[in-house]
């Protein structure tokens, strides 16, 4: 039976005039380490501007599918996109998104396991409103050139999912790429070149990728996936009775707020850790009859952003097949990628590298070899761990700081707290604190005390005593903060009550 056979019947059967709701489902919870020093534990690349413009990747994620409801008469906007993010970087993802004007729901997970739970939580949260959505599953580090034809290509990937197919996105390769994963092309289906899916290929070696390309019966898996909520809740029922349970479990039992909900840790971390690919598109071709599998080409400028090769690939070159970012200096360089953050960086003579400078880090590597940084990384967290984990400047729900100087016994932060933000209360067993207000005034609580001081102002912490900074301005309040004690970890912070809910559960 071909899947025309599959499709027609079931269009035929859908009652007239009701669009569908496209539903945006973000998946952002990659840890991005080959992206590393830009991509770390507490900031990875889906959260990060400066990777190809100013904005981040999970913002431009979200902007993506902005309109789509003019792509087709048969389709309605989702009021708001739905993010899936790693409970570390809730406040970052909240805080980008508004800026950015996007309404946003996050699924919160409170540990990582890849992405079939990830989309598997989503399709629950969904069906409980509307069981035939349309959700859009996108990681959140691709990048796409062309917006309004990705648009186009998900209105004809939605067309397919309303009646009850899976659908993936394929792209037409342009190399024999080894790192991705390929589509192996089954009967043509539409005018607009959709595929059924015949067979989904990991990540094949060199030899394999060669062939696969000059057979033109095989197309790169893009990771982007459209189908029903309900369609893929069956699937999972029936292919990953575990991962549904696990999932049913962490969502039934999360703590819910306003806008996002925290899973279950318990639950949540039952569920086997499989990719989307794994735990069911693989399986389809020996499944026939669970759900039609489509291939709908995408031809917008798609590309992985998963290392620092496809980074200089996307970037604009120079005569010599340079690309910079920041404050950069060529002299007799070709082929070179240059990323400075904080400072000047000079390139002499260098070929086919990679130069990524941070404040606190700078990588070197052979263009050739950036699939490497990710083992770099991971010797890394035993020698340098907050090096492998976090920046210098740290974000935080209530501001950001900064450290500036730090030695045996001391350390020197530069603290930014927002209009009407306030830390937590909070204490110490290891240090004392000096706060010096630089800009604006700050509400002090001292054990029993509470006062003001403004700017050229300071007061002292003592060890082991109760204490909170707020920001009651309506401007933003600069501190430069000492700390001097026989350990400085973040982790020497018992939080005694909290705006922000960051109290342990």
């Amino acid at each position: 039976m071909h899947l025309t056979d599959v499709l027609a019947p079931a269009a035929a059967a859908l009652p007239p005039r009701r669009a569908s709701t496209v539903q945006p489902v973000i998946l952002a919870g990659g840890a991005g380490t080959r992206l590393w020093p830009l991509s770390r534990e507490q900031m990875p690349k889906p959260l990060i501007a400066g990777l190809l413009d100013d904005t981040s990747l999970l913002c431009a994620t979200a902007a993506r599918l902005v309109g789509i409801e003019r792509h087709g008469p048969m389709l309605a906007a989702a009021p708001r996109v739905i993010a899936v993010c790693g409970e570390a970087h809730r406040f970052a993802a909240e805080q980008q998104l508004r800026a950015s004007g996007h309404r946003a729901r996050l699924l919160r997970e409170p540990c990582a396991r890849n992405t079939a739970p990830a989309l598997t939580v989503a399709a629950l949260d969904i069906a409980a409103d509307d069981p035939a959505a349309v959700m859009v599953a996108m990681p959140a580090d691709h990048a796409i050139a062309d917006a309004g034809a990705f648009r186009d290509t998900i209105a004809h990937a939605a067309a397919h999912a309303r009646h009850g197919a899976i659908v993936t996105l394929g792209v037409a390769p342009t190399a024999p790429e080894s790192g991705y994963g390929y589509l192996r092309l089954g009967d043509a289906l539409d005018a607009g070149g959709a595929r059924a899916l015949d067979r989904f290929v990991e990540k094949p070696p060199r030899g394999e990728a060669e062939a696969y390309v000059a057979s033109g019966n095989y197309w790169w898996n893009s990771g982007i996936f459209v189908v029903r909520a309900d369609v893929w809740l069956d699937l999972a029922a029936r292919l990953q009775p575990d991962t549904l349970a696990a999932c049913r479990l962490a969502h039934a039992g999360a703590r819910r707020e306003a806008d996002s909900l925290l899973l279950d840790t318990q639950a949540f971390a039952a569920s086997p850790a499989e990719s989307i690919d794994y735990a069911i598109m693989e399986r389809l071709a020996d499944h026939p009859g669970l759900a039609p599998a489509v291939v709908v080409p995408l031809d917008a400028g798609w590309g992985d952003l998963g290392a620092w090769d496809a980074i200089w690939q996307r970037l604009p070159h120079d005569g010599d097949d340079n690309a910079v970012r920041g404050q950069v200096l060529l002299e007799g360089a070709h082929s070179t990628l240059a990323h400075a953050g904080s400072r000047l960086v000079v390139c002499v003579g260098t070929r086919n590298l990679a130069v990524v400078e941070t404040p606190d880090a700078v990588l070197v590597a052979d263009l050739a070899h950036v699939q490497q940084v990710k083992a770099a990384v991971e010797r890394l967290r035993a020698q340098h761990p907050a090096e492998a984990s976090q920046h210098r400047r740290v974000e935080r729900p209530w501001g950001r700081f900064e450290s500036i100087d730090r030695g045996e016994r001391f350390q020197v932060k530069r603290l930014v707290v927002e209009p009407g933000a306030r830390l937590s209360l909070q204490m110490h067993h290891h240090r004392a604190e000096h706060w010096i207000v630089v800009r604006g005034t700050a509400r002090v609580t001292r054990g029993d005390e509470s006062f003001l001081i403004s700017e050229n102002q300071s007061t002292y912490i003592p060890l082991g005593v109760a204490h909170r900074l707020e920001n009651p301005g309506k401007t933003a309040l600069e501190i430069i903060e000492v700390q001097s004690g026989s350990y400085l970890g973040e982790d020497d912070i018992v939080r005694l009550e909290d705006t922000y809910g960051r109290l342990p559960q």
